[in-house]
């Protein structure tokens, strides 16, 4: 899979066309269609709900995907691909992962400052990999995603069907205030 030598040398890399321009607006649609029926929560944190400055560290909704959605399959088909990619190419050792979905809407707040992965016992996110669903995005929408790598900051625009992959450990990275309505799916892979 191309880029995913990137990972060694930069920590990240971007793909675009990761799902595939029908599966993509089909998941954009199915996304509305659960947000105006109220399927999307307000998340917990693993740090609670508040950062240092007492404001909410994130503030999406989200849903966790799971095999009885109508679009599982082929989701999964997409992101099992790039499990199996990334142990042939950068031998993760990767066993499975986690969909969830999140929407932001306009005016939210971003998501703080983090990263995806900690030193904890028991299975360990190794790499994460968020895939946008926002087909007329423009700079002015904000919501870009900060990525801190190691040649210094890199804003990613949450274009439609734009994958960034990077490793949870590694890398910090935020989700700066959106100005129009942001929609990601993301996959957390394990060891």
């Amino acid at each position: 899979m191309k880029g995913i030598s990137a990972l060694g040398t930069q920590g990240h890399f971007i793909q675009e066309g990761f799902l595939g321009a029908l599966l993509a607006q089909r998941l954009r649609t199915l996304a509305d269609q659960e947000l105006a029926e109220g399927a999307l929560t307000v998340p917990g944190t693993s740090r609670g709900r508040t950062g240092n400055s007492g404001q909410p560290v994130r503030g999406d909704l989200t849903r966790w995907m799971t095999e009885s959605d109508a679009l599982y399959p082929e989701l999964y088909e997409k992101f099992n691909a790039l499990r199996l990619g990334l142990n042939v190419e950068a031998y993760l050792g990767l066993r499975r992962f986690d969909l969830q979905l999140a929407h932001y809407r306009e005016g939210a707040t971003g998501y703080a400052r983090h990263r995806d992965a900690f030193r904890t016992p028991g299975p360990v996110r190794r790499v994460t990999a968020i895939v946008y669903l926002n087909p007329d995005w423009e700079p002015r929408h904000g919501g870009m995603l900060r990525l801190y790598a190691p040649g210094g900051a890199l804003d990613v625009g949450p274009v439609m069907d734009r994958a960034v992959i990077f490793l949870s450990e590694l890398l910090e990275h935020e989700v700066l205030p959106p100005h129009a309505p942001r929609w990601a799916l993301t996959a957390w892979y394990y060891a």
